[in-house]
């Protein structure tokens, strides 16, 4: 016995033996479980599930059945392998948050954004979706290939034909031994006008088909970050995007802000985002939050984060963005089965695939519809012949014994099918009625028989087909894109590819900036004044606007001494009503840093300067083309002091008249040409001498004609003619602009105006007030003016802005009786500070 054992042994290289065994069990895997197939988009355990339901006819139009049952036909039939994996996956094909467009119609509760489980199978119900059928289309025709089942006692689909994409529709996701695949979802629309592009087209370029299937379309929305990641991915199989929550800066009472988010990146869990946040705000890595709450319901999503009160909602948004995954990067792997081996796909590549197999389907359909047809006709024939001899072949039927079918076959040479048809006949096909139907389904079928020999001879005709049928599910099913796609500050965006035209550029008080075209500014109101039909958030307001062009440069500078630069383009564009992005999303701005001057221009040129004013009453002028880098975390503009701010910058040409104002009520005008070009990393040069506990509130540039709008702390304000105002050398005290009392207290902001700005005071409560500039009385510099609001106990205004006048349906002129304010002159103070000799320090 042993001996017999012994000589039964086979030897055997276990390297050889563990690597064949590796290698299968990675293949089995692959192919079995882990991966999508090119052509349906599907998994073996998702082909199973839907094929099981449409043989147990769970269509749309039936009623739900358990899912118990369904689960369970899946493993007894076609998978074998655990019930969680297979009722796992058809929870999936059921959550709106997972699938673009799901396959399964749920009924019962399957799991929520907030990673709940769904309720055990035995509560739920489903059925097939309405899209879902349409996989499985004339699956009956012989359009694909089925194969036995794992104990070949049935045969199931080897790929479902599929007569939408879904493999880039629904997007997938699986690991497999030694590779992964992570396939985003996209619009049906797009991928099918890409499609149909690449059918009408064949010499299409990714680039091209960019303009037809723009990006990655989730399902629970939200913002993707740039263009690099998708057009990576589309062309070489790889690619990163960056994925953004959609959120909302709202203002609250007591100077209190919230962050409102509405929209999540795909497959971000909401309540562990909650916890994250809670975490962060508990280490003390994130500051400023007093609290978090959940609103959301079945309408729709809500995350509302407040923050305190001396809290920088936008400072405190980027942390988020930084430690959250309020912003996720979503790794894109195109990887899938082509005839069953895994292959990395472009776009271009998936596509063909896909257009290649739905010709197969059409060609496999359409030779079964000919078999099918020449079959009826062939019986239909027979029937005709029968009924033009009907009284011999009653007479051959009746006097036949058993042999019927042969006598039949042999006097009129008909075949098998054709004699058992005629026997089959019933009386009723006898009379003329029945005689005519005959004839016309035969000649119906002539017809389509001789169309589905032209389909399976013109290949051409087949591509139309397959791109009719695609277009009537677009039709049918498609729908509006829910991600946006924006611009990304570390991505090169290429110019040539962006058409050049004028827009206008708005930004708010608060920091919000959008891009409009200038059609559509100007279709806002009569006469082209665009400020009143920009809706913008609770208390906000239009602090800048101007007309560019998409490629020209805007140049941002921050109380920081910073500026960035963006091109027009960057700047998203948003429609008449809303109310734009926030700055912190485009600029990298620190803690506390806000912006105070915008300009644009073409192209950086010599013989033009940057003029700078800061609060310690600093005035630096510097040539405009050492600012031209594009430095992305922002470029020093000007060497600040500690505790100085920079007040304002102007494009100028070196021969302004500028004007400075104090706090204190001082206001100096000199002219440029007295301040000399100075390097960018610089201090500047005194342009204001202040008082003790002085400093500047604002800076402007004359105007001939204009008048000079001065604001005080408690409300009082005045215009005054700019020529009461000398031009003197820079350096000096200046002359007094405003008589201080008590009453006005001091000055809160100055502004060149004409007649026809508005001009917005702003509150310490936050209020805004809107005013015409010619309503407010204009009378001299020795003045303390005339009251313009009226002010709570312990509230004052904080700073001012002018804008364009928000122009009324019916423009009213205004009297000199009509102005704000009641004014008493004052007996006027006739001494003026001298000048002093400007001082020099750098």
């Amino acid at each position: 016995m042993l001996e017999d054992a012994l000589q039964n042994i086979i030897n055997v290289d276990l390297n050889k033996e563990m690597k064949k065994s590796y290698i299968d069990y990675s293949m089995s895997v692959i192919v079995g479980r882990a991966l999508p197939d090119v052509r349906d988009g599907l998994k073996p355990v998702h082909r199973r599930i839907l094929y099981t339901m449409y043989e147990a006819g769970l269509t749309p139009d039936k009623p739900y059945k358990k899912c118990a049952a369904t689960v369970g036909d899946v493993l007894g039939k076609y998978h074998p392998h655990g019930d969680a994996a297979v009722y796992d996956s058809l929870v999936r094909m059921a959550q709106d948050f997972s699938l673009r467009y799901p396959m399964v119609d749920g009924h019962g509760n399957f799991g929520s954004v907030d990673g709940d489980p769904p309720a055990a199978y035995r509560y739920t119900e489903a059925k097939m979706s309405k899209l879902s059928l349409e996989m499985l289309t004339d699956i009956e025709k012989d359009t694909v290939d089925f194969i036995p089942n794992y104990d070949e006692n049935l045969k199931e689909p080897v790929v479902l034909p599929s007569r939408f994409p879904s493999l880039l529709v629904n997007g997938s996701s699986g690991i497999a031994v030694g590779m992964a695949t992570n396939i985003p979802p996209h619009n049906l629309t797009e991928v099918i006008n890409g499609i149909v592009a690449v059918i009408d087209n064949p010499e299409i370029d990714t680039d091209e088909l960019l303009s037809y299937i723009k990006g990655p379309d989730f399902p629970t929305a939200g913002i993707i970050m740039g263009l690099g990641g998708i057009r990576s991915a589309y062309t070489t199989g790889r690619g990163k995007i960056i994925m953004r929550a959609r959120t909302e800066i709202e203002q609250m009472a007591h100077d209190k802000e919230r962050i409102v988010v509405t929209e999540l990146p795909y497959q971000v869990n909401k309540a562990r985002l909650i916890e994250k946040i809670a975490e962060l705000v508990k280490d003390k890595r994130v500051d400023g939050i007093s609290d978090i709450r959940d609103e959301s319901d079945r309408e729709g999503m809500r995350m509302v984060i407040e923050l305190k009160r001396d809290a920088n909602a936008s400072v405190i948004l980027n942390q988020l963005y930084k430690f959250t995954q309020l912003q996720d990067t979503f790794s894109i792997n195109m990887l899938a089965l082509v005839d069953n081996q895994p292959k990395t796909l472009s776009l271009r590549e998936m596509l063909d695939h896909y257009i290649r197999f739905q010709e197969s389907v059409i060609v496999r359909r359409s030779k079964y519809d000919l078999k099918k047809a020449e079959a009826r006709a062939h019986i239909l024939d027979g029937l005709r012949i029968a009924l033009d001899n009907i009284d011999e072949i009653i007479s051959i039927i009746r006097s036949s014994y058993n042999d019927a079918k042969a006598n039949l076959m042999e006097r009129f040479s008909f075949s098998d099918v054709q004699a058992q048809a005629i026997l089959d006949m019933r009386l009723a096909r006898l009379q003329g009625l029945e005689r005519e139907k005959i004839d016309n389904e035969y000649a119906e079928l002539m017809k389509q028989i001789e169309y589905l020999n032209q389909v399976l001879s013109d290949e051409h005709l087949v591509l139309d087909i397959v791109k009719n049928e695609l277009i009537a599910i677009r039709d049918k099913y498609g729908d509006e894109r829910r991600s946006e796609i924006t611009a990304y500050a570390d991505e090169i965006n290429i110019e040539d590819l962006i058409d050049e035209e004028e827009v206008v550029i708005t930004l708010t008080h608060f920091g919000y900036v959008k891009r409009l075209p200038v059609d559509t500014y100007k279709s806002q109101r009569r006469g082209g004044r665009g400020v009143t039909g920009i809706t913008t958030r609770e208390e906000d307001f239009v602090e800048k606007l101007f007309v560019t062009s998409t490629h020209n440069h805007i140049l941002f500078f921050s109380s920081k001494g910073k500026m960035y630069r963006l091109k027009a383009y960057e700047i998203p564009e948003a429609g008449r009503q809303a109310k734009g992005t926030a700055i912190v999303n485009l600029l990298q701005l620190d803690s506390d840093e806000k912006i105070t001057a915008a300009i644009t221009l073409r192209q950086f040129e010599e013989g033009k300067y940057l003029f700078f004013g800061t609060k310690h009453g600093v005035v630096k002028k510097s040539d405009l083309l050492m600012y031209n880098t594009a430095r992305k975390g922002g470029l020093a503009a000007i060497v600040l002091d500690e505790d100085d701010e920079l007040i304002n910058v102007r494009l100028s040409d070196g021969n302004d008249d500028i004007i400075l104002s104090t706090f204190g009520g001082m206001c100096i005008r000199f002219n440029e040409a007295d301040v000399r070009p100075m390097g960018r990393v610089s201090r500047g040069v005194r342009g204001i001498k202040l008082s003790d506990g002085d400093y500047v509130v604002g800076m402007s540039a004359a105007s001939e004609g204009d008048d000079l709008l001065v604001v005080t702390e408690n409300g009082f304000g005045k215009k005054t003619p700019l020529t009461e105002y000398k031009t003197q050398t820079r350096g000096g005290k200046g002359v007094t602009t405003y008589r201080i009392s008590d009453a006005t207290g001091n000055i809160a902001g100055i502004t060149v105006v004409s007649e026809s700005d508005d001009i917005m005071l702003i509150t310490s409560e936050g209020v805004v007030i809107r005013m015409k500039t010619r309503e407010i009385s204009r009378i001299g510099r020795l003045t303390k003016g005339v009251r313009l609001m009226r002010l709570d106990d312990n509230v004052s205004v904080v700073s001012i802005a002018r804008t364009d006048e928000e122009e009324d349906e019916e423009t009213e002129t205004v009297s000199p009786e009509e102005t704000v304010g009641e004014y008493v002159p004052d007996e006027a103070d006739n001494e003026e500070e001298t000048a002093e000799e400007p001082d020099t320090e750098e």
